[in-house]
């Protein structure tokens, strides 16, 4: 073994799945070549490499804030490697799981038979923050609200694919995916060379046509937007992108007015009207006659037009319910329910803590637990009790005795690591992975791969950028006798549009949580004038 495994520990007995070793130092098979890619390289060698990385994100304006500061995304050069047998199964049960969701999501705003059968109860949808009453009884174009979801999976201590969350609003990240492949092949090609690996670049083709196929029956040809917060969004480069490779325009909530139910887009040769909005603007902000009256970042009537069948709004307004981090402890029973069929991937363990006895069990070894708010993500709110102090662990309990129904608990579980590189050296850091799926009404399909994020900090197991944290490029390797982008029915089928195939490039992203603190900002501020940025 190299000198740049040397602090790896590889021949020791593993308390956490490595991605690369298996428990006694072994290579695994599916890292193989990449190892041996590896093994040559001196530390000089991988150090100009990921200088190259740096370089490259750098004169791309692919960049991140962190502490007030502007810098590069940080990309791994060890990319993440899953076999396709493996990617098969994740595959399969990411697929499954949208499909119960999007079924639920219908159920909880029309029939409710979720709610009479007992299987979720009213209470715990009703006092979500994401339900919306005001989009109660409205039926996308396809039956189709989750266009797009992202559905965070962690591997454990032995080696099982388990669901971490699900993000079903505005999931971002897609643009580090293709990113981080386009700029790995520049710098890095090497490795390519001796892999079949699964493409990720035909995902705005993907997405244009989910697109297209959901908009109201009475397009031909949709007009279709992306709705962006503007520029100070530190999603924007995503944002506009998407709409680049898509072909389509990317807009302001100033750009958009509503008339007579049916929305149209400012141009300079006049009004024209508009079918779809894949808007990455959160409900609140969306449409200032349903939310909050003072939002300057959307457009009044949006929920009407919507309502009358003249508009898809891509996500769906309200699906935040379905990723409240307490309706994620049913999503098993809702699989069997909707489906009837057991789930492919579980979810980490988890406690309810508006259940006196789940939750007295938790406060009592609350310093063994890791404690979330329900409606939070990137990693705020987030209390992990090994590490936390006196005085915030106590402050943890007064909220969750204030508030029972805001937070969950989940035991601390070690995620799988792979190696990394830190100061010269590949060294064990935790990962998780966030697949991508688009929802067209006819078949669900996965993005080969998904972002791996890496927690660099050492013993850490915060993987968000926000924290911190990085990513590494993952590949799916390709096998004949696996099918990628395999077609399965989604809940209501729909006849699909044809799709126009876009060329790529590539861009970055960032968690929900700052998206909405940018976007409370310009709000604050309006879109005219310069927000700050977090």
């Amino acid at each position: 073994m190299s000198d740049l495994f040397d602090d790896y520990d590889a021949g020791s007995i593993r308390r956490t799945y490595d991605e690369m070793f298996d428990r006694y130092g072994r290579v695994r098979d599916t890292y193989r070549g990449v190892h041996d890619t590896l093994e040559p390289q001196t530390t000089a060698d991988l150090a100009v490499r990921a200088d190259g990385l740096s370089r490259a994100y750098r004169d791309r304006g692919v960049t991140f804030a962190l502490s007030g500061q502007e810098r590069p995304f940080p990309l791994d050069l060890v990319p993440r490697v899953l076999s396709a047998d493996e990617w098969h199964r994740l595959e399969a049960g990411i697929r499954q799981r949208v499909r119960a969701l999007e079924a639920f999501l219908a159920d909880v705003y029309g029939p409710g038979e979720v709610f009479s059968d007992r299987v979720v109860p009213r209470k715990l949808v009703h006092s979500s923050p994401h339900f919306h009453r005001q989009v109660h009884g409205i039926q996308p174009a396809g039956g189709v609200r989750i266009h797009v979801s992202g559905v965070d999976v962690i591997r454990d201590d032995h080696g099982e694919f388990r669901v971490l969350e699900d993000n079903l609003r505005s999931p971002s990240g897609v643009s580090y995916v293709m990113e981080n492949r386009r700029v790995m092949a520049r710098v890095f090609p090497d490795l390519f060379g001796t892999h079949a690996v699964a493409p990720v670049d035909d995902y705005p083709r993907h997405l244009l046509g989910a697109l297209r196929s959901t908009a109201p029956v009475r397009a031909n040809d949709p007009r279709i937007v992306v709705l962006t917060p503007g520029v100070h969004n530190s999603a924007y480069f995503e944002h506009a992108l998407l709409a680049r490779l898509m072909g389509v325009d990317l807009v302001e909530g100033r750009d958009l007015v509503c008339r007579d139910d049916v929305t149209y887009v400012r141009t300079t040769t006049g009004d024209e009207r508009v079918d779809v909005i894949y808007r990455r603007i959160d409900d609140e902000f969306l449409d200032p006659v349903q939310f909050r009256p003072d939002s300057v970042l959307g457009c009044a009537g949006l929920v009407h037009s919507a309502r009358a069948g003249n508009l898809t709004i891509a996500n769906a307004v309200g699906n935040g319910v379905a990723d409240d981090k307490l309706t994620y402890t049913y999503v098993p029973e809702l699989i069997e329910y909707y489906l009837g069929e057991p789930p492919l991937l579980r979810n980490v363990d988890t406690y309810r803590l508006e259940d006196d006895d789940q939750r007295a069990y938790v406060l009592d070894r609350i310093d063994q637990m890791v404690v979330k708010p329900v409606d939070a993500s990137g990693g705020y709110g987030l209390v992990f009790g090994p590490d936390a102090s006196d005085e915030e662990i106590e402050q943890c309990r007064q909220d969750v005795l204030a508030d029972p129904r805001g937070y969950i608990a989940q035991p601390v579980v070690s995620l799988s690591t792979g190696p990394t590189l830190v100061d010269g050296r590949l060294r064990p850091r935790h990962l998780d992975l966030r697949p991508f799926a688009v929802n067209d009404g006819e078949k669900v399909w996965v993005l080969p791969g998904g972002l791996t994020r890496v927690a660099l900090p050492e013993n850490s197991l915060v993987v968000n950028s926000s924290q911190g944290g990085g990513s590494k490029d993952t590949w799916v390797l390709a096998d004949e006798d696996v099918s990628f982008g395999m077609d399965l029915p989604a809940p209501v089928p729909v006849a699909a549009r044809p799709s126009v195939p876009v060329p790529l490039q590539v861009g970055p992203a960032d968690d929900h949580e700052r998206h909405h603190q940018q976007q409370l900002q310009q709000q604050q501020t309006g879109p005219v004038e310069e927000a700050t940025p977090c």
